[in-house]
């Protein structure tokens, strides 16, 4: 009998879409390095090119143009992580390696995968590019011609093709909804964008200001530091308490916002991945259970292997209810890791705005510059890739853990050994409360007999000085060989509560695993710090606000200059030149400083020495 799961998975086994994703990847190059093309020759360079460079002709056009600011960007952050968001199922495709444009030896995988790297990011380079460019008019067509072409090709390549082999029905939908809910939201901002800018070319609408230099949440922050008197703060909800409260004087980056909204969509895909496999597996299993029924039958249930047969059967089927409850659990603790990772990067950098280091390991107080420049790149594929893998080792620790507790206290109950699996659970539990009394016994013993009184009332503990020293050291004689044994199973404790806690918090990339000194070998941990560092050099907001300060009194200054001269372009006699004008200020500048009238070259221009000697002259009077 074929179920309609089974139909939709045949039907779908010979289905082939006329769109080639992989092949499309290929072919978005084209358009994405044309709109490359049009926002570097509309961006303009800071610096000419003189006379003989060879790059002259093109004048001050084909300037550099960058997909994002990934440390001073505080706006439009929802937006860049969406297109960070549209990117999820290329990252996921060459997450799986499943990138293979070139035949190539094993041993240069590394750079095929660094060349497909490149190839997704130059392909998506546009999405980015459109959101941070200046000319928002000719950027905002652009980007929603790019994303109308990708939305519709994805769409295109769903309708053909929208089962699949493993899930069945919308199995392709599944994979590829996050995706579209991007691209239209990206859509829809190119769209806000078109018309605001349009708005704004028509006259209808006051151009906005450019990016300012100082945040605004960045000068709240320093406007509460220098408050004399803090404000009463208003009594906080349990939500503010216990979880998470909101700080209008802090935000956080574009960095952080794409990288948690591309490490979610991410973590969604790879557990849809994973479950996919799982069907395969179970359907392999469900065969591969359909032989043993078969064998059983044929012995008539009197066979030598029956019983372990039996054993084999419930073990598979106990593994596959295990490992799909464990599916949410292991969800839900990846996701509560990515919103906490985000609280603990504020609370870290509160820190280290503050001055305070003490959370840091010693050797991490001055971290490599060059060490923390590269970190701020490797943080966010790391992070998506711990949170990837940390998953899967979760969903593992989980399952071993449903494991212990199915064979340990619901099968027993099933089998009707209940009466002995609780003869069992109280022998244990026995044991460890003996092992453990026998352990606080001695911390009782201690205080009560080896150790002197308190010096004074208001000591919360006994003083660190030994009484009754013979007794202490027979004391310590006769438990010496209780402790070797004792020693061993704390030893065993030690060892089993860190292989759970390493594996239960792989995927914090903002807490170590490994021992105090050994902090430097965790490379995910160096890379959260350098990180950290660079943000906190680059966005400290006592800084931003001091430099803010030097250039607004830069620019008042030089206005003030151009006041002063104003009269050299007002007056009604006959218009000056541009030439006279700067030799007048030349002649004043040399003035008020004599000794520079020694260091003028003598080829300055024609009447250089007649102008020399009127400054010569002046100077002397």
């Amino acid at each position: 009998m074929l179920s309609t799961n089974g139909r939709t998975r045949q039907l779908n086994g010979t289905c082939a879409s006329s769109v080639d994703m992989e092949l499309f990847l290929h072919y978005s190059l084209i358009p994405s390095l044309f709109i490359i093309l049009v926002l570097s020759f509309l961006q303009r360079r800071e610096q000419h090119r003189q006379r003989g460079d060879t790059c002259y002709l093109l004048g001050n056009h084909f300037g550099i143009i960058i997909p994002l600011d990934f440390m001073g960007t505080f706006r439009n952050r929802w937006s860049y992580g969406m297109a960070f968001g549209a990117t999820a199922n290329k990252v996921m495709f060459l997450f799986s390696e499943g990138y293979q444009p070139l035949q190539v030896p094993q041993w240069a995988q590394a750079f095929v995968l660094l060349i497909g790297g490149i190839e997704v990011g130059l392909s998506h380079f546009p999405f980015f590019a459109c959101l941070s460019s200046e000319f928002q008019l000719v950027s905002s067509i652009l980007g929603f011609s790019y994303s109308l072409i990708w939305f519709a090709v994805t769409v295109h390549h769903i309708t053909q093709c929208p089962h699949g082999q493993f899930v069945g029905r919308y199995e392709t939908i599944m994979f590829y909804w996050p995706s579209l809910l991007c691209l239209a939201f990206l859509l829809g901002r190119f769209l806000h964008m078109f018309v605001k800018s349009l708005r704004v070319y028509l006259g209808w609408e006051l151009p906005t200001e450019e990016k300012p230099f100082l945040e605004v949440h960045q000068a709240k922050h320093v406007k509460k530091l220098l408050r004399k008197s803090p404000r009463q703060e208003k009594k906080k909800s349990w939500f503010q308490t216990r979880i998470y409260e909101w700080d209008p004087c802090f935000h956080f980056p574009s960095r952080m916002i794409g990288t948690t909204v591309l490490a979610f969509i991410c973590l969604y895909l790879f557990t849809a991945i994973e479950f996919c496999v799982f069907v395969y597996v179970r359907d392999e299993l469900d065969l591969f259970e359909g032989e043993l029924e078969s064998y059983i039958t044929s012995v008539n249930q009197t066979g030598t292997l029956t019983p372990v047969i039996l054993q084999v059967k419930e073990l598979m089927n106990v593994t596959k209810g295990v490992w799909v409850v464990t599916i949410l659990p292991a969800f839900l603790t990846c996701v509560s890791y990515l919103f906490h990772i985000l609280a603990c990067y504020r609370k870290h950098m509160r820190r280290l705005w503050a001055g305070d280091k003490h959370f840091l390991p010693l050797k991490f107080h001055h971290p490599s510059s060059s060490e923390s420049v590269v970190a701020i790149a490797r943080y966010s594929g790391w992070q998506i890739a711990y949170i990837l893998w940390g998953y899967l080792i979760i969903h593992v620790v989980q399952s071993l853990c449903g494991l212990a507790i199915m064979y340990g206290l619901v099968l027993p109950i099933i089998h009707n050994q209940g009466l002995e699996m609780l003869r069992g659970l109280g022998i244990g539990t026995l044991t460890i409360s003996t092992v453990l009394g026998l352990m606080m016994l001695q911390v009782w013993i201690a205080t009560r007999f080896f150790l002197q009184p308190k010096m004074g009332t208001a000591d919360t503990q006994k003083p660190l000085a030994l009484n009754n020293r013979k007794a202490f050291h027979n004391f310590n004689y006769f438990l010496f060989f209780y402790n070797v044994l004792l020693g061993l199973g704390a030893c065993l404790s030690r060892l089993l509560i860190s292989c759970i806690l390493g594996a239960w918090l792989i995927a914090r990339i903002d807490r170590t695993i490994m021992q105090s000194g050994y902090e430097g070998a965790d490379m995910g941990y160096s890379a959260w710090i350098g990180m950290l560092y660079v943000d906190h050099y680059h966005t400290n907001p006592v800084l931003v606000s001091f430099c803010h300060i030097l250039i607004t009194g830069h620019r008042e200054r030089r206005l003030q200059r151009a006041i002063k001269y104003w009269y050299l372009n007002q007056s009604a006699c006959p218009r000056v030149s541009a030439r006279s004008r700067t030799r007048w200020l030349l002649l004043q500048t040399l003035i008020n400083n004599p000794r520079l009238v020694t260091l003028r070259k003598s080829t300055a221009g024609y009447g250089s020495q007649e102008f020399t000697q009127i400054l010569l002259t002046c100077s002397e009077h």
